[in-house]
């Protein structure tokens, strides 16, 4: 069995112009350029290893997410170095997948998400720079 690191957190905001001046006030660092992920239907920066998401239109994800819970925690992501091996193991032990394959994230990493049903209702990227 893997361990992996946490690579960061994610917070869904109705925002990003509202959300950033807070969490770089707490964390001391810089958020990063506004970074357009159309395919995901969100917009992100990073404060530190928050990346802070804001959907892109009313009919994304992340905007169904904020109208059930508003903003917050959306997911935690883990490291991983080879994220297909980590998916085969994960698969193989249970872990329900939303993706089987990886896709492109932020920064130009691939990413993968795990099912909530199957991570104690945790929705959990895995991130391999």
């Amino acid at each position: 069995m893997n361990a992996y690191p946490i690579d960061h957190v994610a917070v869904a905001v109705s925002s990003l112009s509202d959300a950033v001046p807070m969490f770089e006030r707490l964390s001391g660092a810089s958020g990063s350029p506004v970074e357009a992920l159309p395919a995901q239907g969100v917009n992100v920066v990073f404060v530190g290893s928050v990346e802070l998401l804001e959907p892109r239109g009313p009919d994304t994800t992340v905007a169904r997410f904020l109208d059930r819970r508003g903003p917050g925690l959306h997911h935690i992501a883990y490291r991983v170095p080879d994220i297909r091996e980590a998916l085969r193991q994960l698969a193989d032990e249970g872990y329900r997948l939303i993706d089987s394959e990886p896709r492109p994230g932020a920064g130009g990493h691939q990413v993968a998400f795990l099912h909530p049903a199957s991570t104690g209702g945790v929705l959990i990227e895995l991130v391999e720079r």
